[in-house]
């Protein structure tokens, strides 16, 4: 089965693309930062994370992402750190999960596929962009957050720029009806590529 990444910064619509291809075409799609956020607060993962940020990391069962956040996003060594406890438990995961689809290909929706250099595992990785105002304009409406926390986030991704050349398909996601006809026609080329080995 093929392995496709999908990837693109904050606001681009990722999601929504990838969901799309689910709706549509009914391929599994795996939301690597949703199951992220999960595995973070199982026992295991928990008992890592407190050692590394301390009891504060957690508001009762729940992952106190504020904290986390105020705590590794201006110091590079912990969040390498944390990256280090939570992304191989992803990887885990995802070939757990994997290995139960039954598909054509799956999805591997990431934030930061490049970034971590797990776009090394996918056969094909699949680029979802837009301009940056559109970006910020989105996620102002989705989340409850500011500009300068929405750029300072994008500040840790790298830019479309140097994404672009690395990935198989780029979708430059500003109207969803032309998004969704780019996706049809990269789902028959999926159909009809070989597994990268």
């Amino acid at each position: 089965m093929k392995i496709v990444g999908i990837t693109g910064g904050i606001g681009s619509g990722k999601s929504t693309i990838a969901a799309y291809f689910n709706s549509e075409y009914n391929i599994p799609v795996y939301y690597a930062d949703a199951e992220a956020k999960k595995l973070m607060v199982s026992p295991d993962l928990r008992t890592q994370i407190i050692d590394l940020l301390g009891v504060a990391a957690y508001n009762g069962t729940d992952l106190d992402r504020k904290y986390v956040a105020s705590k590794v996003f201006n110091d590079a060594q912990l969040l390498e750190a944390l990256n280090a406890i939570v992304h191989p438990a992803v990887g885990e995961h995802f070939i757990r999960w994997s290995r139960s689809q039954d598909a054509p290909y799956i999805l591997k929706e990431a934030a930061i596929l490049f970034e971590n250099n797990t776009e090394k595992l996918c056969d094909y990785v699949i680029l979802v962009t837009a301009p940056e105002e559109v970006r910020i304009d989105r996620v102002l409406k989705r989340d409850q957050t500011t500009e300068a926390e929405i750029k300072s986030r994008m500040d840790k991704q790298w830019k479309d720029s140097k994404k672009i050349p690395l990935a198989d398909f780029v979708i430059e996601n500003t109207d969803l009806e032309l998004s969704k006809k780019m996706v049809s026609k990269i789902h028959s080329q999926l159909l009809a590529a070989p597994i990268n080995t």
